[in-house]
């Protein structure tokens, strides 16, 4: 319900910022709570509301506590409602006509049930009816449209992708960098995806079937589970009315709940933002749990003997994760200050530095501290061409870590360009298009190498591309420079004959 109250604030307020953090452009005038993206909260929010729903109508709870339900129901409503997102409102009104359907089963609950619903959908109807929405707000919400839009267009490549390695995937958290390979030359694709933005093609890229196989049994078991223990949950109705029960509202509801994340999760990555996922496995575990009620072989009880090594695998498991929070929380640190500092300073070099001794398997982090030794080399002073070698070796090591990244070898091609090394630079440019053949970065580079080489033909060819694919001159300025000094070299010998 604070979450849901804060993205009201949001909302209403116009803010562009998640306590002090900016959201970025497509996430803006839309409430996110304390989330980036406000998909992300629909998405934990729609877990959340049957349980809200069912517990208020059908819990055993004191009438205080019910009013707080209610209340905490309509807030946590209004917080999906601000979210403005697609998805979310899908799984919602899915989520809501399950609830529906549950409550009209029920003798006792079916009017009052009813009421709830038309209440519900008369608050996201009246939302997006009446809710007095600017001409900036809008605009900044069909910019939101447009950026979300482009998830369809990566299922392509990542169908394409998933088809090449069909049974084990291209494995965990890869097709960020991965789906370089297979992208079409489409400007809205230039941009680092990260995810799917549907976490079954998601599991399917990375896992192959037999990960995906794994997961289906997972929710299939907790299906069969839920429909044995259904009957044993549930208080008996009688002429007297029905008993209250707390159980048979949280196994329906929760269900429920991950019915509609599993719907959500069609048009987007919730499973793999921490909160939603912990949410997610939270009510798996607790719905699951309920089938010690369909007798008593169900029931386990861990006894000493069995408690002590329990107890010790928990504890490393504890201590091991604590460790690597730690680390990570040092290294993100350690970058965050890299990125405040002066560009090739001292500061920034020291903080990379830092940053990859507590975690050296970033491939990310050997790729900056080749481009700041590189930048420091490219200033002529004395030692060039030592800074040189060094940005060398530090390329080379992302490209090691990360043999699916262009910019290893793109930034190791201009190192060696620089060194007048042209035939050794254009093998590692050769690999950097391999990699990545439709990015704007990549072919800007292409570009600038044989420009080095003075091969202006091709150059201009690499360069017009990249200016396709990236239109606007602050984020991509080489073939803009460039592509004008090539037309005055090129016209030089016409003016000269």
């Amino acid at each position: 319900m604070l979450i849901s109250l804060y993205a009201i604030y949001q909302f209403i307020s116009a803010s562009d910022f998640v306590w002090n953090i900016e959201k970025p452009e497509g996430y803006r005038k839309r409430g996110s709570g304390t989330f980036i993206c406000p998909n992300h909260l629909a998405g934990y929010l729609e877990m959340i509301l049957p349980l809200s729903i069912a517990f208020t109508l059908t819990g055993r709870f004191e009438a205080m506590m019910k009013i707080f339900l209610g209340y905490a129901t309509v807030v946590i409503l209004a917080g999906i409602a601000v979210t403005v997102s697609r998805g979310g409102l899908l799984a919602t009104s899915v989520a809501l006509a399950l609830v529906a359907l549950w409550l009209l089963r029920q003798r006792d609950y079916w009017q009052r049930g009813l009421i709830v619903m038309v209440a519900a959908l008369a608050i996201l109807g009246g939302f997006y009816w009446k809710a007095d929405i600017g001409p900036e707000r809008r605009e900044r919400i069909d910019i939101a449209k447009q950026v979300e839009d482009v998830r369809f267009q990566l299922w392509k490549p990542a169908f394409a992708m998933w088809k090449e390695h069909a049974l084990f995937g291209v494995g965990l958290n890869h097709f960020d960098t991965r789906v370089r390979a297979y992208r079409p030359a489409e400007p809205a694709l230039q941009a680092r995806p990260e995810r799917v933005h549907n976490d079954y093609l998601n599991t399917l890229v990375d896992w192959g079937l037999a990960g995906a196989a794994l997961v289906l049994s997972c929710w299939a078991l907790l299906g069969w589970q839920v429909a044995r223990v259904w009957k044993y949950v549930q208080r008996s109705q009688s002429d007297l009315g029905a008993k209250r029960s707390n159980k048979a509202a949280f196994v329906a509801a929760g269900s429920i709940g991950l019915v509609a994340i599993l719907v959500h999760s069609f048009f987007d990555f919730n499973m793999h933002i921490p909160a939603n996922a912990m949410l997610a496995v939270t009510l798996f575990a607790v719905v699951s749990s309920h089938y010690r009620f369909a007798g008593e072989a169900s029931w386990h009880t861990v006894r000493l003997p069995l408690r002590i090594p329990i107890t010790i695998f928990l504890l490393a498991a504890l201590g091991y994760l604590g460790m690597q929070s730690w680390r990570r929380t040092v290294e993100t640190t350690a970058l965050a200050k890299s990125l405040r500092a002066e560009s090739n300073s001292d500061a920034q070099l020291a903080a990379l530095q830092q940053a990859h001794s507590v975690e050296g398997k970033n491939f990310e982090t050997s790729v900056a501290l080749g481009g700041v030794y590189l930048e420091r080399s490219l200033q002529g002073a004395d030692g060039y061409k030592e800074l040189a070698g060094q940005a060398i070796q530090w390329f080379e090591r992302g490209a090691q870590l990360n043999p699916y990244d262009p910019h290893g070898w793109i930034g190791k091609g201009r190192a060696l360009d620089w060194l007048g090394k042209h035939d050794e630079a254009a093998a590692s440019f050769k690999k950097a298009e391999a990699l990545d053949p439709n990015g704007y970065y990549t072919a800007a580079y292409l570009g600038w190498h044989y420009f080095q080489i003075s091969n202006y033909d091709v150059a201009k060819q690499w360069l017009e591309k990249s200016r396709s694919l990236m239109a606007d001159a602050k984020v991509n300025p080489i073939p803009h420079s460039y592509l004008k000094e090539i037309a005055e070299r090129l016209a030089a010998p016409a003016r000269a004959n």
